[in-house]
């Protein structure tokens, strides 16, 4: 049984509507699901529905940007099986202007190498739920301004060097965790690095961390051995998915690639009946 838990739609910044996720995912022998859409639950809330017709379970999920100033880089904290995801509506609110406000600020550096218009962006971003850094690239694209492939542009505009590079100063990622908390969802850690194991990653442990996404394309296998370690002995759940986006994505994700077996699904499971009987962490 395939289970991957970290899958994007067109509902934020992926490339494929949710019907076409888990047509993929059916053909790929994938039985369980999680949309993660950023900051919504609009995704994996409609996928819930289409799910149940194609035999596919979808587990409700959420990816939520967060932005720590102490290790000085975003965070990416997952939310899973949330009992009251309207108790987190206003962080996603909250996520969506700072996501707009970061956007209508780094278009205009843009638009001096590419002359798009913000019409153009926005035209690639109907039926989103903002407008993400994947739509300008493709507005770029589609405008007939670059012959580059989606990988170059992405680091040439938004990588370490690029001209839009911007700190976008999200919530603490303590705070996200404390909502996804309050709201009786189970709040795991994505995209870990290996300079996260001495400081970030124990810190966050301290604040009842639930998880850490260990079964992922963007882990190598040295990392990957160290995660789990760190989650073993930190009663961590280890959860992992593809991260699929479509055809936005620097390498090619298959959906199923970096999944998890059942047993650490159940895990996922017994921990999620654990905080609903308490009701509170």
């Amino acid at each position: 049984m395939a289970i991957d838990l970290h899958c994007h739609t067109r509902i934020s910044d992926g490339s494929t509507n949710i019907d076409e996720l888990l047509f993929i995912a059916r053909r790929m022998g994938v039985n369980i699901i999680s949309v993660t859409d950023h900051d919504t639950f609009a995704g994996a809330k409609r996928a819930e529905v289409l799910g149940g017709r194609l035999g596919i379970e979808v587990v409700l999920g959420a990816e939520f940007s967060s932005f720590s100033t102490n290790a000085r880089h975003g965070v990416s904290i997952l939310c899973y099986m949330c009992e009251h995801p309207y108790r987190l509506e206003g962080l996603c609110l909250r996520n969506s202007k700072i996501r707009q406000s970061a956007f209508e600020e780094y278009l205009p550096k843009i638009m001096r190498q590419y002359p798009i218009s913000p019409e153009t962006v926005s035209a690639k971003a109907r039926g989103s739920s903002n407008v993400f850094k994947n739509h300008v690239i493709q507005a770029i694209m589609d405008s007939g301004y670059s012959s580059q492939s989606y990988a170059f542009l992405s680091n040439k505009l938004f990588g370490a060097e690029g001209v839009a590079k911007l700190e976008e100063r999200y919530p603490e990622p303590e705070e996200v965790i404390n909502f996804i908390h309050e709201a009786e969802g189970l709040a795991v850690f994505a995209g870990v690095k290996e300079c996260d194991l001495d400081f970030l990653l124990p810190s966050l442990v301290k604040h009842k961390l639930d998880g850490i996404e260990v079964f992922s394309p963007d882990i190598n296998e040295k990392l990957k051995e160290k995660l789990v370690d760190f989650a073993n002995k930190n009663d961590l759940l280890i959860t992992g998915g593809s991260n699929f986006h479509g055809m936005y994505s620097s390498y090619p994700r298959l959906i199923g690639s970096g999944g998890i077996s059942r047993e650490l699904f159940k895990m996922m499971e017994k921990r999620k009946k654990i905080i609903s009987r308490v009701g509170a962490y």
